[in-house]
């Protein structure tokens, strides 16, 4: 191809089950998750257990690369790759096949619409003039369109609709003399959201958009190379670190470019570039508000913790309602699972402020029901809701009810969730939501509905009205300078957040028109 690239033969795994669909919950779905191992002893048992510990951030399919340094030091790139969970896709004898002490991992998030086809899988595996490239991408790059007109005017043959693929010509068109300086002049053409790992003979290459839309952190296996020399790994978030027992060092800082390679195995330490900046630091807000694991610790801090300061300034700024004489106090419940931490300082800030509440679960959520399930009839479509969310009545009957979620997107579930709560005898039911109402969709790396589809756009931002058809007796949403005071307060961190999907101001110009729609 006039790319300069080939791409490698696949071993593929294919996991669709006929006759289901998607049981897609209202709510927003993440781009991918990606991870890389540097210098370990079955680096792709590695970076496996790493893949399903950032298994929310992408199901529709994962791959995985693994580098193999043969006798006389000629690097061999195995690549696996298919639709399905991460268990899906790797049998214990595709990853006892990926032999090799260097591997990079990639899961693919869940499309609302059609599935993307296998070519579009990551990461990417390829050869090159100066020898093997992998690459696996999280994120989105807001000049994609700008990038692939060029290449196709230069005839350049491309072989997916995904973004990513773009890096690879960027990085084999580079006019630069050595690969790392090809990488980084790549880079600094990219524009948006991209945490990229990126494997070749020599290196693991780790990059952060100088914006530092999406989290990336690294880790360190001690002990666990060859020889009991120290292993390296880069993950989305650290998770992935704890379920493969890796040390957390540190975050990979907004515009850095990290290089690990032989060097850093004998000394310790990195090699690292820094990326022109733009347009300022943004990291995006909605990884504390929904999409990260709260285990995790991103952008510097713990999202449990994070999460629980929302929930207090939710309290604050939106109290529960006080009750007749004579009736219980009001019962705080949470939406499992999200909402679980959030809920919890809603109720410590409720009690600090002097206001009598119980909390509880008010749902039983079936852990059971996947993303798939069997299609109803047409007339009991709203039983979906039923076959994961079943309401507390012991719980619930007579009671005043706070309902906390982290987020409302189109309104459907949260509509027939309230009445659930209704129909196991809530007396009321107030909703409080611990993030702004979701105005605009986001081009930096997350599958949002339309501008149209969302809930908050169908009411022109009518609290009263969108209360009123959520059928709830009142509804409250944490203002976007709630949010952002909020998650500074408890992160401690020193850059600033993207919140364009609360507010429509985007930190890197968006390209609105072009080519059409990448699949991302």
């Amino acid at each position: 191809a006039n790319s300069g690239w080939r791409r490698f033969s696949n071993r593929t795994t294919m996991s669709h089950e006929d006759g289901h669909v998607e049981f897609g919950d209202d709510k927003y779905n993440e781009k991918c998750g990606v991870f890389g191992v540097f210098n370990a002893v079955k680096a792709a048992h590695t970076a496996y257990y790493g893949m399903v510990g950032l298994q929310h951030r992408g199901q529709e399919g994962a791959g995985l690369v693994a580098c193999n340094i043969k006798d006389d030091g000629a690097a061999d790139f195995r690549l696996h790759r298919g639709t399905g969970l991460v268990t899906d896709v790797f049998k214990p004898e595709d990853v006892m096949a990926l032999d090799g002490v260097h591997a990079i991992g990639h899961t693919r998030y869940s499309t609302a619409g059609g599935k993307t086809a296998l070519e579009g899988f990551q990461p990417f595996c390829v050869r090159y003039r100066m020898g093997n490239l992998a690459l696996a991408h999280n994120g989105n790059l807001s000049n994609a369109a700008e990038l692939r007109s060029f290449f196709q005017t230069q005839g350049v043959l491309t072989q997916s609709t995904v973004d990513s693929e773009l890096f690879l010509h960027l990085i084999s068109h580079s006019k630069r003399k050595s690969q790392l300086d090809q990488i980084f002049d790549a880079m600094t053409q990219a524009e948006g959201a991209f945490s990229v790992i990126i494997l070749t003979d020599k290196y693991l290459v780790a990059v952060r958009d100088p914006n530092g839309f999406r989290p990336l952190c690294l880790g360190k296996l001690v002990g666990r190379g060859p020889n009991g020399s120290d292993g390296y790994v880069v993950a989305s978030e650290t998770c992935a670190l704890d379920l493969c027992k890796a040390q957390y060092v540190r975050d990979v800082e907004p515009g850095e470019m990290i290089i690990i390679d032989k060097k850093t195995v004998e000394l310790g330490t990195f090699s690292t570039f820094r990326l022109p900046s733009k347009f300022g630091t943004s990291q995006c807000i909605f990884e504390y508000v929904y999409f990260a694991r709260p285990d995790s610790r991103i952008f510097g801090e713990y999202v449990t913790k994070v999460r629980r300061e929302l929930g207090r300034q939710l309290a604050r700024e939106h109290p529960i309602p006080m009750v007749e004489d004579g009736d219980p106090p009001p019962v705080i419940i949470p939406i499992p699972e999200s909402a679980a931490h959030a809920t919890l300082g809603f109720y410590e800030e409720c009690v600090k402020m002097g206001r009598e509440c119980t909390m509880d679960l008010g749902f039983f959520r079936n852990p059971y029901v996947g993303r798939s399930f069997i299609s109803p009839s047409q007339e009991l479509r709203d039983l979906k809701v039923l076959c994961k969310f079943n309401p507390m009545e012991h719980v619930l009957k007579g009671k005043t009810v706070v309902v906390i979620d982290d987020s409302i997107v189109r309104g459907t579930t949260a509509k027939q969730l309230v009445g659930l709560i209704f129909s196991a005898g809530a007396k009321a039911v107030h909703v409080r939501i611990s993030s702004p109402p979701v105005t605009d969709p986001c081009f930096y790396g997350m599958d949002f509905p339309s501008k149209e589809e969302l809930f908050a756009n169908s009411y022109g931002g009518n609290i009263e009205a969108m209360a009123q058809w959520l059928r709830a007796d009142s509804l409250g949403y944490l203002t976007p300078e709630g949010l952002v005071e909020a998650a500074t307060r408890s992160s401690g961190t020193k850059h600033s957040f993207c919140r364009a999907c609360f507010t429509g101001v985007y930190p890197v110009p968006v390209a609105t028109q072009g080519e059409g729609k990448l699949d991302w």
